[in-house]
């Protein structure tokens, strides 16, 4: 069985594009399920996401002020929302999810069928101030197809665009000489079942999270595998990643900037010079800078007007204190929390997650070199103080509103890191690595159809329902049956490439032929692209 499973992960990584076209299928797959096994509106606060994208589409980059009260996080205040014009049914939308977010013993059954109506209204969305570029994308399905026929391919095409992203990352890391499985279980670690689940909504956290997955195993690969062949198509991959980070919202360039220094505090000696003499660097550079340029300007000229009552009690001092206790619920919700934030994913899936991640950070730490040690110290402590730091600053005007998928982004580079520092220094003999890795794929895979299950589940019978909802109040498009069976087989397919062998040296030469330009060290113009 695992002999033809290792022959499988060979034929799929034969050549690089077949391994992005074999990972972005299923990556898709999987965020494609997620997409039709949610109800609309059933992810947080994708009622203004997908009003932003259709109003996008239509050309209203921006909108009038529109002060609207509500209460976030128990604070109540009126907010600054943007008002822009759509067919009148895009205002039901903000209602859709109310019958059974929070309330996780409620189908989503309750939830009003959505109409049709050829008349324009003016609708309010939270998410106007936000930069456009993420909706130019994910919008523009709407000007096609009416309804909630126009929703659906609005997620399908979030989830076109972060699976782009993600493939990227599993050939970046399958360009590994060196234990290449190991780096693998790096990434499909980092693409937690909540990364998954932000895929298939049209959510910027959903690209913002895959971004990050793809600059983190591109720059950790550019400086703890150099090879002059590969570095063009890296650092273009580092430059489109960046680029997502940079233009979805102000804190993706904090992550960008994290990721870059700790990726150089791991380099390999003599491994940055190469970069600084390339070409493409400096352009990818130019192109950087413009982008933070502009989404600076953006969120310069676009402030938060709103007017929020938060309590005199809730000082920096206890926002701190209160963020610092919530760590363990932060570290949850990056691993799975879904919808409204009331459905978690079952015990099995975070156990897996966190022991898979828990075993290769301790090998890591044995393995690793001081720095790298100390890099990993540094993640693990960032990942507590960044939510502490970032909230109990702002606590005073907003209130408590983290929440885990934040600091996504970032965090997935602790699995990344960890399991590229133990497929670089650990000993060629004395652990047996494709057991652990084939045993971690395996819990990975499991944890990733649990959880999808889990959150299937609820939205069908409500967690007080039948454990097999054979009777569904709520059911998909296609039923429950369907989208369970194709998430559980896509989640064991994925996770194959992960059991491939090692490439030999002349693997490895050849690989960098194919990408590399002849007069590489003279900075020539890079020619291979992000797919590799």
């Amino acid at each position: 069985m695992i002999s033809a499973l290792t022959r499988l992960a060979d034929w799929s990584a034969k050549t690089p594009k077949r391994l992005w076209a074999v990972s972005f299928v299923l990556f898709f797959t999987l965020a494609a399920s997620w997409s039709a096994a949610t109800p609309l509106g059933g992810s947080p606060d994708e009622h203004a996401h997908f009003i932003r994208a259709a109003a996008v589409a239509r050309g209203q980059i921006n909108g009038s002020e529109v002060m609207v009260p509500h209460m976030v996080a128990g604070i109540e205040g009126k907010f600054a929302e943007t008002g822009v014009k759509l067919p009148e049914w895009y205002k039901q939308l903000p209602k859709q999810h109310e019958c059974y977010a929070w309330h996780e013993e409620r189908p989503a059954s309750c939830a009003r069928k959505l109409g049709h109506s050829e008349k324009t209204a003016e609708v309010p969305t939270a998410a106007g101030r936000y930069h456009p570029a993420y909706y130019m994308v994910t919008g523009w399905p709407s000007l096609l197809v009416d309804g909630p026929r126009g929703l659906y391919l609005m997620r399908l095409m979030a989830a076109l665009f972060c699976s782009a992203l993600l493939a990227s990352a599993v050939v970046t890391a399958a360009e590994w000489t060196r234990r290449r499985s190991v780096a693998l279980l790096g990434v499909f670690t980092a693409a937690t079942p909540m990364a998954l689940y932000m895929a298939g909504m049209v959510n910027p956290s959903g690209g913002e999270i895959a971004a990050g997955i793809l600059v983190w195993t591109a720059l950790l690969s550019i400086f703890m595998s150099p090879d002059p062949g590969l570095l063009n198509r890296r650092l273009a991959r580092v430059g489109i990643g960046g680029l997502v980070l940079i233009n979805i919202r102000p804190l993706g360039l904090i992550w960008f900037a994290g990721a870059v220094v700790f990726s150089v505090l791991l380099a390999e000696r003599g491994a940055l010079r190469p970069v600084l003499r390339r070409k493409a660097l400096w352009i990818w550079t130019a192109l950087l800078g413009l982008a933070t340029a502009g989404a600076l300007l953006w969120a310069r000229s676009h402030p938060d007007n709103s007017v929020i009552n938060v309590p005199k009690s809730l000082t920096m001092r206890e926002a701190a204190r209160q963020t610092f206790g919530n760590t363990e619920t932060y570290v949850h919700q990056m691993l799975g929390y879904f919808g409204w934030l009331d459905t978690p994913a079952p015990a099995f899936t975070w156990q897996v997650w966190l022991g898979v991640i828990a075993v290769v950070t301790v090998l890591g730490l044995a393995y690793g070199r001081g720095r790298e040690a100390v890099a990993l110290i540094g993640m693990l402590v960032a990942i507590v103080v960044v939510p502490v730091v970032a909230q109990a600053s702002q606590a005073e005007t907003l209130g408590m509103v983290w929440q885990g998928r934040y600091l996504l982004p970032f965090a997935v580079g602790l699995p990344l890191m960890a399991a590229l520092i133990c497929a670089s220094r650990a000993p060629e003999k004395g652990f047996p690595w494709r057991r652990l890795v084939g045993f971690a794929v395996a819990g990975l895979a499991l944890g990733h159809a649990a959880a999808f299950f889990w959150a299937l589940r609820r939205f069908a019978v409500g967690v007080s329902g039948p454990w097999i909802p054979y009777s569904a109040h709520w059911n998909p498009p296609g039923g429950w049956v369907l989208w369970s069976g194709v998430y559980t087989v896509a989640a064991i397919a994925l996770v194959v490439p992960a059991l491939m062998r090692d490439r030999t040296p002349g693997e490895a030469a050849g690989a960098g032929r194919d990408g590399a330009d002849p007069d590489a060290g003279s900075g020539a113009q890079p020619r291979a692209t992000a797919a590799g």
